[in-house]
C-alpha cells in the first residue's frame, strides 16, 4: 500500500504548546518544526505538510466564520493530499467536527480532528500519541487503496469516534471524549482496530468535496432545570432574533406540565419558530411518545432530535438554515439522518 501525503492543520489549543525555559511559560510553537519534534510521523505518511492559522485561536474563541475558514481551506488543499489532521482546542472540538461534518459533501478522504489534555512538550503529555495515531488512522488505506476512514472525527485516547456524535465530558482525565449513542470507529491498541461496520463510505470515492459555507447562526439553547420560571422561559422564546429554539429535556425527552409552559411552546411554534428537543442525558434518545410530558411537546410541534448531541443538533441548524428561509422544510429535514448524527 501506498503512503499517504497529509496536511496538518493547527488551529491553535494545548497541543501546540511549548514550555519557554526563559520565561516559564507555556507557548505555542512553530508546527513547521512538527517533524523534529515528534518525527515518528514520518513513518506513517510519505509528506506532512503543516498550516497554522495566524492568529491562533483559543477554542472557547471558535465561531461559524473559522468552520467557514477550515472548510474553505480543506476545499482549497483537497486534491493535494489524502488526509487531513486538524488540532484544535478541547473545549469546542465537537462542535466543530459537528459542523464540519455537515459542510463537507462529497467528502471520500479523512479528517480527523484531536488535540491534548497536556502540551505537546510536556513530558506526560497526550499529545504525542494523540497525533501520531492520528496520522496513523489518516494515512491508513484498503486493498483498493481508499482510505479507511473517510469520515470527520475525532482521535483521542485510543478511540476514533464520529464527529458529530461527539462530545467533550471530562476537563481532567485524558479520556476527554466520548460517544455514547454510537460505537467507535476504531480502538488503539497494539494495534489499530477498524471497526468497519460503523464507518460511513461514500458512494463515489472519485467525486469532487463541495463546501456549505452559508451558515444561518440564529439558534438558542434552552436548558429545561427545575424551579425554571415563566418569565425566564417566555423572554427567551420570544428574542426575535432566534430562528430556532434547541430545548435540552429531561430524559427521554420530558419538560414541564405545567400549562404557561405548554402555551408558551404552542405560541412560538405558532409563531414560526423551529423547536427541536434534544435530551440533557449522556446517552439515550429522545422518545416524545412515551410519557405524556413528552407527548404534549410533540403536539405543540417541538421536533424529535432523536440520540443527537446538542453540538450536532446545533450545527445541524445552522447548515439546513442556512439553505433556506422555509422553516417547514428546515424541520422536515431536521428528522433525516445526513451525516450519520442520528439513529432511527
Amino acid at each position: 500500500m501506498t503512503k499517504s501525503s497529509l496536511l496538518l492543520i493547527y488551529t491553535g489549543g494545548t497541543i501546540g504548546m511549548k514550555h519557554d525555559a526563559e520565561e516559564q511559560t507555556l507557548k505555542p510553537f512553530d508546527f513547521r518544526q512538527i517533524l523534529e519534534e515528534v518525527p515518528e510521523l514520518l513513518k506513517f505518511a510519505l509528506k506532512v505538510d503543516t498550516y497554522t492559522f495566524d492568529p491562533l485561536i483559543d477554542s472557547s474563541d471558535i465561531e461559524a466564520k473559522h468552520w467557514i475558514e477550515l472548510a474553505q481551506l480543506l476545499k482549497e488543499k483537497y486534491d493535494q493530499y489524502d488526509g487531513f489532521i486538524i488540532l484544535h482546542g478541547t473545549d469546542t472540538m465537537a462542535y466543530t467536527a459537528s459542523a464540519l461534518s455537515f459542510m463537507l459533501d462529497g467528502l471520500s478522504k479523512p479528517v480527523i480532528l484531536t488535540g491534548s489534555q497536556l502540551p505537546i512538550g510536556v513530558a506526560r503529555t497526550d499529545g504525542k500519541e494523540n497525533l501520531i495515531s492520528s496520522v496513523e488512522i489518516a494515512s491508513a488505506k484498503d486493498n483498493d487503496g481508499h482510505p479507511l476512514v473517510p469520515e470527520v472525527c475525532i482521535y483521542f485516547d485510543s478511540l476514533l469516534m464520529r464527529g458529530n456524535r461527539c462530545i467533550k465530558v471530562n476537563a481532567d482525565i485524558f479520556a476527554a471524549f466520548q460517544s455514547p449513542n454510537f460505537p467507535p470507529l476504531a480502538k488503539a491498541g497494539i494495534n489499530i482496530k477498524y471497526y468497519e461496520e460503523y464507518i460511513r463510505k461514500p458512494l463515489d470515492w472519485y467525486q469532487s468535496l463541495s463546501i456549505n459555507t452559508k451558515l444561518d447562526t440564529r439558534v438558542g439553547i434552552l436548558k429545561i432545570h427545575p424551579g425554571i420560571t415563566k418569565e425566564a422561559v417566555k423572554y427567551f422564546l420570544e428574542i426575535s432574533h432566534h430562528r430556532a429554539i434547541i430545548l435540552e429535556t429531561y430524559g427521554a425527552g420530558n419538560a414541564p406540565m405545567k400549562e404557561w409552559f405548554i402555551q408558551l411552546i404552542k405560541e412560538a411554534n405558532m409563531s414560526g419558530k423551529i423547536l427541536l428537543n434534544v435530551t440533557q442525558c449522556l446517552a439515550g434518545k429522545v422518545d416524545m411518545n412515551i410519557y405524556a410530558n413528552g407527548k404534549a411537546l410533540s403536539k405543540c410541534g417541538v421536533i424529535n432530535g432523536y440520540d443527537s448531541t446538542t453540538e450536532s443538533a446545533l450545527a445541524k441548524l445552522f447548515y439546513l438554515m442556512g439553505k433556506t428561509e422555509d422553516n417547514e422544510w428546515v424541520k422536515t429535514m431536521l428528522i433525516r439522518n445526513l451525516k450519520g448524527e442520528i439513529s432511527k
